[in-house]
């Protein structure tokens, strides 16, 4: 730990641009202050109890600014809108040396040797979090506070002494972050390697989000011509926010909203798309382990894929706010098409008076003896019984049949294909953290993933990447899922592009798909609709840079995560520079991730 006296170093500037500025150590109550930071800022990643939180704000001092910047259990203001949180704290103006904080090599080197640290770092990153805390921490009984030295984090006096339940939050900070941080298996790069991985894997686990649907027809939420973006611009309802249409507390207000375009993504809608069917027959071949969807529009359950769990449920069912009586989802389709709240057939009154509707969008001009409440009442617009499709919503839990099988699957999962998804919103956006790092990765994406490093990256429509890999692989996807009969109250929508034709084959249709380009040497690859912006830009940089290093100079296979080290670092090596500043700041992209999660699993992880 740095003592409490600040010496005064001098910093000359950078190439002329900035003047001198001066270095000065941390005074030991800075160092608490910004540890305690830390820790709270990191409930964005990992789930932090009630009572942590409150052993943590006892001790905080008085110029910690926790109310303007802790706001809940997992609640943490964005640093977009809190840049000069520094400020608050009452920090002199020149720039503060925070590598007392680590100490990485001292501290490290004293209490574990090298050996000891890559076993410990082998171990987590293999058997995962949950079996690493039995082993190091139950079995083993080794004091938490010695524990985080090995991952670069010295505790200060004050938060060593914390309850046991506090210094267990602090270590799954610190193995959060590192689980995150994986190094790409160099021997795989080509479209040849992501070929023979397909062929040869035999459990394969999937992760799909909404980038498989959209060529059906089904509405993305975020988007710029998304679900949201439709819902504020007809401006039918009075919404503070787009997303209350997923709000279980508004949902049971005015149920009306969610009704008004639940039709839009119902699943009756739509026929399953090339990487649907992709999906069942890999399991048709008996590869699939499981399939973990973000997606509610039961598309692969169309498609005939048995193994597969809806993450944030669907509209498969439907269940009865009042009374919990669940039933098919099909027995309140009709009215979804027709655009009517359904209710219970059980809690139903009889002869209850038709629901009243608010009016919405423009209001009629009032006279001066017009009241502002002359259509408000005390009396529930809505009879009780309100049936909802079992979708999760904002507010409400998920099961636990998605913890339950992520901890079957880690230990037998040989290959991860991630297609369709941005990585955005847990629970989904937590499995890789939790799989060996030993298991090979490939994305299938229209765009990168920043915050994850995949061995293989297919950027382009995920359609197109599936149908030229099923090409290289002389597979033949199975025939699209049985159209409903005519009397189905709505057409059924064909993937885009020319109609039926998108439901056969290129050799079919006589022509053939076009080769993708490769990055460079990269295990990146560009597809029909790749989307690489500044992310492509950056690792084109980056190869070329790497391309200029003598020969004698040895280089590992090229990272593609945003935050790892650059050309010339050695696999598994992240600079002590790279640590500090990932623990304190909390890597933005990682930030940018937990931006649109606001509650765990919510609908909205349609990315």
């Amino acid at each position: 730990m740095a003592s409490s006296s600040a010496s005064d170093i001098p910093v000359q500037a950078n190439e002329g641009l900035e003047p001198t500025r001066t270095l000065r150590a941390l005074t030991s109550h800075e160092i608490f202050v910004l540890q305690v930071r830390a820790f709270l800022e990191a409930a964005e990643d990992v789930d932090i109890d009630p009572e942590t939180v409150e052993d943590l704000m006892q001790s905080i001092p008085n110029d910690f600014p926790a109310s303007e910047e802790f706001v809940g259990p997992g609640r943490i203001i964005d640093p977009a809108e809190d840049s000069d949180s520094d400020e608050n704290v009452n920090f002199p103006e020149e720039e503060l040396d925070i590598s007392a904080l680590y100490s990485v090599e001292d501290d490290a080197q004293q209490t574990w040797t090298e050996r000891e640290v890559k076993q410990m770092m082998h171990h987590l990153k293999e058997r995962g979090m949950v079996f690493w805390i039995k082993e190091y921490v139950l079995t083993r009984n080794v004091p938490i506070p010695k524990l985080l030295r090995a991952f670069g984090i010295s505790l200060c006096e004050q938060l060593q002494n914390k309850k046991p339940t506090t210094l267990l939050y602090f270590l799954k900070v610190a193995l959060s972050r590192e689980l995150r941080l994986r190094d790409r298996l160099p021997q795989y790069n080509t479209i040849s390697d992501a070929v023979n991985l397909i062929r040869s894997s035999r459990r394969i686990l999937i992760l799909t989000g909404a980038g498989i649907s959209v060529s059906c027809g089904i509405p993305d939420f975020r988007s710029r011509d998304g679900l949201y973006a439709s819902l504020k611009d007809r401006g039918e309802y009075d919404l503070d926010d787009p997303q209350q249409m997923f709000d279980i507390t508004y949902f049971r207000e005015n149920p009306a909203v969610f009704y008004s375009f639940a039709s839009q993504i119902y699943p009756s809608n739509f026929i399953p798309s090339p990487c649907h069917r992709f999906i069942k027959l890999i399991e048709e071949k008996n590869q699939l382990l499981r399939n973990y969807t973000q997606n509610i529009d039961t598309l692969e359950t169309l498609a005939g894929v048995q193994r597969v769990l809806q993450c944030h449920g669907s509209f498969a069912t439907a269940s009865c706010l009042l009374c919990r009586r669940r039933v098919s989802g099909s027995e309140i389709e009709a009215d979804i098409m027709r655009q009517k709240v359904p209710l219970c057939t059980v809690c139903k009154p009889p002869a209850a008076p038709p629901p009243k509707k608010k009016k919405q969008g423009k209001k009629k001009t009032k006279g001066a003896w017009d009241s502002e409440d002359e259509d408000e009442s005390d009396q529930p617009a809505y009879p009780p019984g309100i049936m909802k499709p079992d979708i999760t919503f904002f507010g409400e839990k998920l099961t636990d049949a998605f913890d339950k099988s992520l901890a079957e699957d880690r230990e037998q999962v040989d290959l991860l294909l991630v297609i369709g998804t941005s990585l955005k919103v847990s629970p989904v956006a937590e499995i890789l953290s939790h799989l060996p790092h030993s298991v090979p990765q490939i994305l299938i994406n229209k765009t990168p993933i920043r915050h994850i490093n995949p061995d293989i990256v297919l950027l382009g429509n995920a359609d197109e990447i599936v149908q030229y890999l099923c090409t290289e692989l002389e597979w033949e996807l199975p025939p699209p899922a049985t159209l409903p009969p005519p009397s189905s109250t709505v057409r059924p929508r064909l993937p885009r592009g020319d109609s039926k034709k998108d439901l056969r084959t290129p050799e079919q249709e006589g022509y053939v798909l076009k080769a993708p380009q490769r990055v460079g040497d990269s295990h990146v690859w560009l597809f029909d609709g790749a989307e690489g912006g500044r992310w492509l830009q950056e690792l084109r940089r980056e190869l070329a840079a790497a391309a200029q290093i003598p020969p004698s100079v040895p280089v590992s296979g090229t990272s593609t995560r945003f935050s790892s080290p650059g050309p010339g670092a050695s696999a598994g090596e992240t600079s002590t520079v790279y640590r500090k500043r990932e623990f304190l700041d909390v890597n933005e992209e990682e930030r940018v991730m937990k931006k649109v999660r606001s509650d765990r699993g919510s609908v909205m992880g349609r990315q």
